[in-house]
This record gives C-alpha cells, structure tokens and sequence, in this order.
C-alpha cells in the first residue's frame, strides 16, 4: 500500500510504502517500507491492517494486491478443501483488500488499485489447473471492478507475467493426494515449468512495471509482461485453437 503526496511522488520520493506479511520483518530490515502484519484470509486481519495505514498515513492512494501462492497438481488429484485455500488467499484476500480500501478511495474521488494476475489467468497451465482458476476469476473481478469504479476517479489495473524467476518456485505447493496414472504427465509438466522459471527474468520486471502503472495519467486495464507472455497471448489469439493447444503440450511436455 502507498500514501502519497503529489503524483510526481515516486521522483521526488515523498511517498509512505507499506508492506504487509503474516510473519512481517522488522521496519529497520526493510528500507523505506513500514511494514505491517496482514493475513488476507480473515476480515479482522484486513481491517486492521487498512485502519492503522489510515490512521498512520491519512489515506490510502494505492493497493497493489500481490498476496498469492501456487498449488500444484492434476485437477482430480486436488482436494475440494486444497482448492477453497487457494482461493481464500488468492482470488478472496483480492477481494477484502480492495471492499476495504474502497470507501475511503471513493470518499475523496481518488485511487488506484493495481492486482498482481498472471499469463495463467489468460491461458492455464496443466497440473496448475486451481492456481489459474484463481487468477482467471482475478481477470473477470478486475475488468468488472474497473468498470464500477471509474466514476469516482479510481483506476484498475492487472499485470500479468509470464514465468518469474523468484522465490515463490522453491514454495510452491503440491496437492496431498497423489494418482499414480497422472505421475509420468505431471513430473514432465513440473520439470517444464521448473526449466522455464530457471530462465526466466527476475521479480525486478514486476515492479518496474508497477512503478510505471503508478505513476501513469491514463493506466490501462492490462499490463503483459515479459517476452514470454506478449508472445503467448497473441499466439494464442491468433492461431487456430489446436495449433495453439499442440503448442502448449509442447511447451509442458505433454506432447506424447
């Protein structure tokens, strides 16, 4: 979250940036960010991280919503229960954050809220069939709230990046059961994704891309980002719709 000044703020620095984390660290570890205990999974814990930024700042200007995990796995080998987790944080902690910053937003005609999708809530990744459900329905409540807002000055974004290279590969999260009928496909499709995020670019991509959205007059609706992605999504609208599917097997390994 981000108080500012003046809407030349992120030249001449005189911004407050809050930070938020269930384990936060310290604010002398961070520098410039004042960080804040947040669980995007419970009310109470929204609501208390979005007073005390108020009550410390003024007000909130802008929301980036990046709060996310992956959870791995075929679709069947997914539980029910696995599948509302990723969701509670994913798709629903987007969805508190933004109810709650909302009405001050709209209080004074002022803000931008900008949500961290990805390539996968434009086009899904097997044995990652949850985790872009989530961020395709991210997709959907985006373009809506955008369209909601706009009368009160509020601007919405998305940025959507392909594979990263960043720490949230060595976290992600395998569904606990297990079928052996899907072993061969899903270690391929894991390896593919492994060898494609070890190549892949660094988080620096997002957040230069986030300072350009913030500190844009007019931010558009969606923000590709990466070669990976710009590539991907024109292919994918313009090829036939199985080309682009043979392409994607190929990519996952899951050709044969």
């Amino acid at each position: 979250m981000l108080a500012k000044r003046r809407p030349d703020c992120f030249r001449r620095r005189a911004s407050r940036f809050f930070g938020t984390g269930r384990k936060p660290a310290g604010t002398d570890t961070v520098t410039d960010v004042e960080m804040l205990p947040l669980d995007v999974r419970f009310d109470d814990s929204v609501a208390a991280c979005v007073n005390a930024v108020i009550n410390t700042a003024g007000r909130i200007d802008v929301l980036v919503n990046n709060a996310a995990y992956e959870l791995a796995g075929a679709v069947e080998e997914i539980s029910i229960d696995e599948a509302k987790e990723q969701f509670e944080t994913n798709f629903f902690g987007v969805a508190r954050m933004v109810k709650a910053v909302l009405p001050s937003m709209r209080q004074r005609k002022q803000g931008q809220i900008v949500n961290v999708s990805s390539l996968s809530g434009l086009s899904a990744i097997p044995f990652m069939g949850i985790y872009s459900a989530s961020k395709f329905a991210l997709e959907g409540f985006t373009e809506a709230l955008r369209l909601e807002v706009a009368p009160f000055n509020i601007h919405v974004s998305l940025t959507e990046a392909g594979f990263l290279k960043t720490p949230m590969m060595n976290k992600r999260q395998v569904s606990a059961g297990q079928l052996r009928e899907y072993e061969p496909r899903r270690q391929s499709a894991f390896k593919a994704i492994r060898d494609q995020e070890q190549k892949a670019p660094g988080p620096e991509v997002v957040s230069q891309t986030l300072l350009r959205i913030i500190t844009s007059k007019k931010p558009r609706l969606h923000y590709l980002i990466g070669t990976q992605a710009n590539v991907a999504t024109r292919l994918q609208r313009y090829l036939p719709e199985g080309a682009y599917e043979w392409g994607k097997r190929s990519t996952f390994r899951l050709a044969k």
